[in-house]
């Protein structure tokens, strides 16, 4: 791409993350999600420098996914979060994908799949304790774990989790997280009283992870958190590092004179002698149009910002007297060791989650690696599953029963 635009991925800083967080939650084991493409790092990539720091498990949100994840030679249990009664659920089960079963319908229709391709299916029962979105409602609870009991009596399912998912745990202090894991462990109570084992339960996302040590039972799902980002005020904390970076070179520069208007609409308009650079970056390819005037980028280690209206393809920066030139790098945004804004900043500043920027990028432009070797990669990938000191996806160990 003209300017040389690339969104660099630090997959050693995604391996330290999930090695941090695996010895933060202790007894804990660690399932990385890398759904939505590994937020915007790449899926396959991100999935092993994630198992080569230490995650014992995989989440994605579609089995299509998952499939990927195997077809690449991935060998650790993987979790598809999303329930769909329209996914492949025989290909998942044949390659001994976990799947996510919230009513009693969607869970007999994975059975018959199940039955279909000889195979039991690995079923993680969801329940809705709060967050209003997936998952069985804990007035139909009883009825989708009678389902599931009855259906892996058969031997057609088992029954490996017990999920949920809070809605506010990056809310410091939210009274819902206390309500939603009161529901959670009721609903744990009920599904033990009726017969059922899950050899894993878990709640905790990358907040939870990071501040409520009583949400991380036997499994904790950190996604943001895996690249180094957290959607708790002011972000993740110093010992998790931020992973992306996204940067692209000048194109253009010119000097103007005062009152000159810059770009659609004119929403810019400089107020002395000024020179202009132009960046070959917009919101085709990521930036969103509300960082117009707002969001900074890293020039000749100086911060500018976005001189007016975000265009498809270009915006502008202000360089005042700064001695710039076409070819420079322009840093939007990384983990900001040589003084770079944060996709941090750039969410504060735009009323957003880091999640939201980083996963706006890398559809437009090229994703490149540092911080681990392809051949590492392809090694982590591909190893069995004890060599990884995960346990194997046919058998799950049971943190002691224990809730740490």
């Amino acid at each position: 791409m003209d300017g040389h635009s690339e969104a660099v991925v630090d997959l050693g800083a995604i391996r330290s993350n999930v090695t941090a967080m695996a010895q933060h939650v202790g007894n804990a084991q660690v399932m990385a999600v890398v759904k939505s493409d590994g937020y915007g790092h790449g899926l396959l990539e991100t999935a092993a420098a994630a198992l080569a720091g230490g995650a014992a498990w995989l989440g994605v949100g579609h089995v299509a996914e998952a499939l990927a994840l195997r077809a690449a030679g991935v060998t650790a249990p993987v979790l598809c979060l999303l329930a769909a009664p329209d996914a492949p659920h025989n290909d998942a089960i044949t390659l001994g994908v976990d799947l996510s079963a919230g009513d009693a319908s969607l869970m007999r229709q994975i059975a018959a799949a199940a039955e279909a391709v000889g195979r039991p299916a690995r079923l993680h029962l969801k329940a809705d304790t709060g967050m209003s979105r997936g998952g069985a409602p804990m007035a139909r609870w009883p009825e989708l774990v009678d389902a599931a009991l009855a259906e892996q009596a058969t031997g057609r399912c088992q029954i490996v989790g017990i999920w949920s998912h809070l809605a506010c745990a990056d809310i410091p202090g939210h009274p819902s997280v206390d309500a939603q894991l009161a529901a959670f462990r009721d609903a744990l109570d009920l599904a033990g009283r009726a017969g059922a084992r899950p050899a894993v339960r878990h709640l905790a996302n990358t907040p939870a992870l990071l501040t409520r040590p009583d949400t991380w039972f036997d499994l904790v799902r950190p996604g943001g958190g895996v690249t180094g980002l957290c959607t708790l005020p002011g972000g993740a904390p110093g010992w998790l590092r931020p992973a992306m970076t996204v940067r692209t070179h000048l194109v253009q520069v010119k000097r103007v004179a005062p009152g000159t208007g810059v770009s659609y609409g004119h929403r810019y308009v400089t107020g002395a002698e000024t020179t202009l650079g132009l960046v070959p970056l917009g919101y085709h390819e990521g930036i969103p149009r509300a960082a117009t005037n707002v969001a900074p980028v890293l020039v000749r280690g100086r911060r500018l910002t976005i001189a007016g209206t975000v265009c498809m393809n270009q915006c502008v920066v202000d360089a005042a007297d700064l001695p710039i030139e076409a070819g420079d790098e322009v840093v939007l945004f990384g983990p900001g060791d040589n003084g770079e804004p944060t996709a941090q900043e750039w969410a504060d500043l735009l009323g957003t989650l880091s999640y939201d920027i980083v996963t706006r990028f890398t559809a437009k432009i090229p994703r490149s690696y540092c911080g681990v070797t392809e051949a590492q990669v392809l090694a982590v990938r591909t190893a069995p599953a004890s060599a990884r000191g995960a346990s194997d996806h046919t058998e799950v160990a049971h943190a002691g029963g224990q809730e740490v």
